[in-house]
């Protein structure tokens, strides 16, 4: 029986005016968009709508208002999360939008591609590491991350260390393709009540 595409959304965590996140998520969604085993949807947390949604988050409801990023992470399998890394952490739109959604993200996988100075994204992929399990999503081991990132890119938007990058991209997508598949049919066969 043929299994149908893995629902994955890429999350890109910045919201920052003039902010790296395009050039590297725009990279991992070319390199991505081979894979026939996965759909991709792009929850880009600076889309104004997603804005005003997780703005009004901080105070009350405001009449009119739907709650969509809840439904649109709930309609997905797996998720990739495109995060900068700032001051030794990951950006707070990223935390409003876990906390908001909250169960949607329940027994379902999550990949990183990081970026940032010296270390890459890494302690900011740590740290989400830590709020994804009390959420209680599976992380993958390896990741993709761009260290000193705005030095790793050329001008058209490719590493160059492009081999290297494509690698990791893949490993990363092979991990979440069998978590993804794996976790799908484990809440079809029985839903997670964790």
């Amino acid at each position: 029986m043929p299994v149908s595409p893995l629902k994955v959304g890429v999350v890109i965590a910045s919201v920052r005016t003039g902010r790296f996140a395009d050039t590297v998520s725009r990279w991992f969604l070319s390199e991505a968009a081979g894979r026939e085993d996965m759909e991709f949807h792009v929850i880009d947390l600076a889309e104004p709508e997603l804005v005003e949604e997780l703005t009004l988050t901080l105070g009350p409801p405001a009449p009119g208002v739907t709650p969509r990023l809840a439904e649109r992470v709930a309609a997905l399998d797996a998720f990739v999360v495109v995060t900068p890394e700032y001051n030794h952490g990951y950006p707070a739109s990223l935390k409003l939008a876990l906390d908001h959604v909250y169960a949607g993200w329940r027994a379902k996988p999550v990949g990183f591609v990081s970026y940032g100075g010296m270390a890459g994204g890494h302690r900011a992929v740590e740290q989400l590491r830590q709020v994804f399990a009390e959420l209680h999503a599976v992380t993958m081991r390896d990741t993709v991350s761009f260290h000193n990132a705005w030095e790793r890119f050329d001008d058209e938007g490719r590493p160059h260390d492009e081999d290297g990058s494509r690698k990791a991209a893949s490993v990363l997508l092979d991990q979440l393709a069998w978590w993804g598949v794996t976790l799908r049919e484990g809440r079809t066969a029985r839903p997670y009540g964790g």
